[in-house]
């Protein structure tokens, strides 16, 4: 079993969203022992973003090239994607753009057919742990306004991803106490995620 983790926030250890994920890696860690866990930090060794000559693999950009194969690779091997996702100004950050945009890749994670496209990352589960300043839960005001897991839950399904965790502490923004409760309440819901071959829904 191999354990992809992703980091995205630029707070260092002041993050909520770090926080989250490596208490997931550490429960399922716990859960299966052997799991081999990969990590990657897109902020202190962020991916470049795509420009033309990539797609044309050009001389001079052959090296980022091969940043973005590597990342493809290691996306490809995982059986579970565990990412750390903040909320900025509504959705992602640019670095993790960045690096959805190295794995989102026709013939490798997906395929255009006659029926429309095909996701090609069934065997994959994903767990995001957000953090997020507003409350953008169900029933809330400002859910329309919420373009991260929105965003991740489209382009995950779009890749064929069969299963998507979400964990979420809001309202990080709001005051002291409604922080320290939503990480409590967060931390609540990783410390009862089941091993990857069961079923479960954390948000």
């Amino acid at each position: 079993m191999k354990l992809l983790h992703i980091d995205s926030s630029i707070l260092g250890e002041q993050s909520v969203s770090r926080m989250l994920s490596k208490a997931a890696v550490d429960r399922l860690k716990e859960l299966e022992p052997s799991m081999e866990i990969i990590y990657r930090d897109l902020v202190t060794s962020p991916l470049p973003h795509l420009v033309g000559n990539h797609l044309a693999r050009v001389p001079d950009v052959i090296h980022d090239f091969t940043l973005g194969e590597r990342a493809l690779e290691e996306f490809i091997n995982a059986d579970v994607i565990v990412m750390g996702v903040p909320l900025y100004n509504l959705s992602v950050s640019s670095q993790l753009k960045a690096w959805i945009d190295r794995i989102v890749v026709p013939g490798r994670t997906f395929r255009y057919t006659s029926d429309g496209p095909k996701g090609l990352a069934h065997d994959k589960r994903v767990i995001l742990a957000m953090a997020r300043g507003g409350h953008y839960r169900q029933g809330n005001a400002l859910v329309s306004y919420e373009h991260a897991e929105a965003y991740l839950r489209s382009i995950f399904a779009f890749i064929g991803v069969p299963r998507l965790d979400v964990v979420a502490a809001d309202g990080l923004a709001v005051d002291d106490t409604q922080k320290e409760l939503s990480i409590r309440e967060a931390l609540r819901t990783i410390s009862a995620l089941k091993p990857n071959a069961q079923s479960d829904r954390c948000g």
